[in-house]
């Protein structure tokens, strides 16, 4: 259905707006035309009719009329851009280009989709979540960059202009504003002229604030907003061919972010035919386990069940780019520092109980946080003749990120272990019976202990006898990880005029990545509940068929065995220094590997304002550390597992045409698209831990279009639609044949990739009449087809189908009316984001601990996003 409304409606569109058509024949032609969009796709100032690749190019204003106010709100203004946050936005942020990305929760991964603010390059995505002010404008560059941008470009990149320095002008100006989940922001700057045509600074300080949108049965609130930005900047105009221009930030956030929504709890909740109680009652827990608020009640009303969440984050930037230009040669140098650090407190069991939680009072202390040195230097010469316009340079980057991790397990980790054991059958009387069993037998723990010595003390806590009698309460690790990062790179850029209607364009960039990873323990207290788990959940099976209980009791005995070692040995609090098979080991490991990227199109122009192209592109993000505890678990044969990752390729055809009709009043882009990926980096959340891994294929094709237009005087029109077939394709297991994790992907879709995704946006100005005011209009509207939040659709091993998967196609209308003097001295604006409330998510997992009964369905909870928010706003400058 949202195939065959999307595409008749850009085609009523383009006719309604051309001239001939009887749409336009009813009145006078309109005679405005669409103003010239200037880009820095090729990091020269050229139209962005001339640039031959896919570019949307959003203005000051449209950001403005659209309410964008961070790099989030830029999906309605761009269908082939998406993006998602999880557990933590300053770790979990995924950017999305033509539906590829890179999945966040692990800072050992980089984007696929490169920021790049004045030229510096935000080397992951929670860094480039600050507030947007005084910006000039936005580029999404679909497809690779690597030959210009450099590394983590490989789906593609967000240029964001700020306004330079003026040189001539004073300007003051002030944005405040107000809103529902008593919201409010200020956003206050200015240019100042120090010297004539010499030198000029310009600053902006913004505050913003809303209260959390999603509430919790424990009182806790989240995905709220508190925040500061402030940006200076100071422009040198050092001679006639040479100016310097100086830029320092820095932003701070106190925010509670992510807590997450229960869309199904699992069977173990369901109350046993025989008994009619649950699992949890059985363990002496509450009967709803510490999730009260489930379903769609929970979803629709943004309802959760966890304590509070925290993920405060401070960073600052300093950088300086040199422009000089000599005879025949432009040289440019950009060079920046960048720190970044965030902690996070997390309830990540994202229940009332206390099952386990990330925060310092139950780690020792230990903090989580990721800490994030950047240093970059970029050097260009670029030069033009007659038939040639060429770029030579070179680019350095040296990072370090230093990763900690402190979590622990809560008073009720033991019973919610225990509510899983009794949740192994149809009714938890049948494995009380299982128990009572082992007791009545005598069957003996590893050491010697008669399980009923344990097990007879407290009937309802079965775990606590596999474990020895040691509670896990209190038990945490600390670990820490660290990562530092070299990248070095030469590059050329150039455009042969063949004739004076063909150009030929070809780039090189030659990368060469080296990164030192490690990960140490410094402390952990689970030793004795792990290790007496896992001795147990084999002792314990044996020690019954001994016994001469019944096979199925055996069965049950080791199925609850399994289930006790692999809580308890939760890889977050388990030692690292056992030796054990499928514990964690620490490591101290170095990656290293470089490649050729390179791109070659073909240019055509059939008229002065029709522009074609056809291009191939060699892409590369480098590969590195999975930074989880299990990333060097022992294997089966007593080594080490690797917790590298292979570098990703991307090889990418496109074809374009550009166009401008009717005396430039009516604007077509669009291009095909075919990018066929090797070695995919995917990480995935199983419950108990993150997994990183290469999928050996996957590929991304599809077709965009893109129209703005100006029908009448008073009305401006954009329209884009993306249709996108982003897939595994079905033997996209090729070489790891065996690897169910992997083969369980294949012949399924890239997640939060729609086949369709349309984007409208419309603006109505008009004069009030008998006033010297004006008034206008907007509103912009994305629509979107289903699309796959989770990423397995079955499980890898029982190949059960995974509960709520997909994001159902939906729309979503924001608005803005506003007036005020045609000068734009001031105005006063309404406006309503998700005007028709609709609820929608972007991730789905599996609850950690919670579930793994005969059904083998673990409950699941998603990540959502923005309900309804109004407000008004309103400007003034000098």
């Amino acid at each position: 259905m949202f195939t065959r409304r999307v595409l008749p409606l850009a085609i009523s569109m383009a006719v309604a707006i051309a001239p001939g058509s009887p749409a336009a024949q009813t009145g006078e032609p309109a005679r405005r035309m669409i103003d010239e969009v200037v880009v820095t796709a090729q990091k020269r100032e050229e139209s962005i009719q001339d640039v031959p690749l896919a570019v949307t190019a959003l203005s000051d204003l449209q950001l403005d009329r659209a309410g964008v106010q961070d790099i989030r709100d830029l999906p309605t203004l761009s269908a082939s851009f998406n993006m998602n946050s999880s557990q933590t936005e300053s770790q979990g942020s995924v950017f999305r280009i033509r539906g590829v990305g890179t999945t966040g929760n692990n800072i050992g991964l980089e984007s696929a989709v490169g920021v790049f603010m004045d030229g510096v390059h935000m080397s992951r995505p929670g860094i480039a979540l600050g507030d947007l002010v005084d910006v000039e404008a936005i580029e999404v560059l679909r497809g690779p960059q690597g030959t210009l941008f450099g590394r983590n470009t490989s789906a593609g990149a967000l240029v964001v202009r700020t306004k330079r320095p003026d040189l001539d002008n004073v300007e003051a100006w002030v944005n405040a504003g107000f809103g529902n989940f008593s919201s409010s922001s200020v956003q206050i700057g200015g240019n100042l002229p120090l010297i004539d045509d010499t030198l000029a600074v310009r600053g902006s300080v913004a505050f913003r604030r809303q209260d959390g949108f999603m509430k919790s049965a424990t009182g806790a609130e989240s995905m709220d907003r508190d925040r500061i930005s402030l940006r200076g900047q100071a422009l040198w105009n050092i001679n006639d061919r040479a100016d310097l221009r100086l830029i320092v930030d820095y932003a701070d956030a106190d925010e509670q972010c992510c807590d997450a929504i229960f869309r199904v709890d699992s069977p173990i909740a369901e109350p046993g035919p025989i008994s009619g109680m649950n699992a949890f009652e059985a363990a002496g827990l509450p009967a709803d386990g510490g999730a009260s608020n489930v379903g769609s009640n929970a979803f629709n009303n943004r309802r959760s069940n966890a304590d509070q969440f925290e993920n405060p984050f401070e960073q600052w930037g300093a950088s300086a780019e040199l422009n000089w230009d000599l005879d025949d040669v432009s040289i440019t140098y950009i060079g920046s520092y960048r720190y970044f650090d965030a902690t996070s407190v997390q309830f990540s069991d994202f229940v009332g109980t206390d099952v386990f939680s990330v925060r310092p009072e139950v780690a020792g202390g230990q903090k989580t946080f990721d800490e994030i040195e950047t240093t970059t230097h970029e050097l260009r010469f670029a030069g033009d003749t007659d038939r040639l316009q060429w770029m030579v340079g070179g680019f350095f980057m040296w990072e370090d990120i230093v990763e900690g991790q402190g979590l622990g397990l809560g008073a009720d980790f033991s019973r919610n272990t225990s509510a899983n054991l009794f949740g192994l059958a149809e009714d938890p009387v049948q494995m009380q019976a299982v128990f009572e069993a082992l007791s009545g037998f005598g069957v003996e723990l590893a050491d010697g202990t008669p399980f009923g010595a344990i097990h007879g003390a407290d009937p309802t806590n079965p775990a606590l006898a596999f474990t020895g009698g040691v509670d896990p309460f209190g038990s945490f690790a600390n670990n820490s990880f660290n990562q530092t990062s070299r990248s070095w790179s030469i590059f050329t850029h150039n455009t042969f005029r063949v004739t004076d209607d063909f150009d030929l364009v070809f780039g090189l960039r030659w990368v060469d990545e080296d990164k030192d990873g490690s990960f140490e323990q410094s402390l952990s207290n689970n030793s004795a509940a792990c290790l007496n788990a896992r001795a147990n959940s084999q002792a314990v099976p044996a020690n019954a068929a001994a016994a001469g209980l019944p096979q199925e009791v055996v069965n049950a005995a080791a199925g609850a065995g399994a289930i006790t070692a692999g809580f308890t040995c939760f890889p977050f609090v388990t030692p690292a220094d056992t030796g054990q098979s499928g514990l964690p080991s620490e490591f101290d490991l170095n990656f290293s590997d470089d490649e050729l990227v390179w791109t070659v199109r073909g240019v055509y122009r059939f008229t002065n304002d029709t522009m074609g192209y056809a291009s191939f592109t060699h892409g590369f993000k480098a590969g590195g550390f999975n930074l989880d505890p299990t990333a060097a678990a022992i294997t089966a044969d007593g080594s080490p597992a690797d917790p590298r990752f292979d570098s990703e390729t991307i090889d990418s055809w496109e074809v374009g045409l550009k166009t401008e009709l009717f005396d430039r009043r009516v604007r077509v882009n669009t291009a095909l698209f075919y990018q066929d990926i090797e070695d995919f980096q995917v990480l995935e959340f199983t419950g108990v831990q993150f997994v990183t891994f290469n999928v050996p294929k996957a590929e991304s094709k599809g077709v965009e279009l893109e129209i703005q237009a100006a029908p009448m005087d008073q009305l401006d029109l954009s329209f884009g639609v993306t249709y996108l077939d982003a897939k595994y394709p079905s033997d996209c297991d090729a070489g790891l044949e065996g690897n169910a994790t992997v083969s369980a992907l294949c012949g399924n879709r890239l997640t939060n990739a729609s086949d369709w995704v349309g984007v409208l946006g419309l603006t109505w100005q008009d004069r009030i009449p008998g006033t010297d005011l004006i008034w206008f209009a907007h509103t912009n509207v994305r629509a979107e087809s289903k699309r796959r939040t989770s990423t397995q659709l079955v499980d890898p091993v029982s190949g059960n189908p995974r509960e709520i998967p997909f994001q159902g196609a939906n729309a979503k209308v924001n608005a803005r009316l506003g007036f005020g003097p045609e000068d734009a001295r001031w105005s006063v604006e309404l406006w309503g984001n998700n005007l028709t409330d609709k609820q929608t998510t972007n991730n789905t997992f599996n609850v950690s601990l919670r579930g793994v009964g005969s059904q083998d369905t673990p409950a699941r909870a998603s990540f959502i996003e923005a309900p309804r928010t109004v407000g008004a706003t309103f400007r003034a400058r000098l």
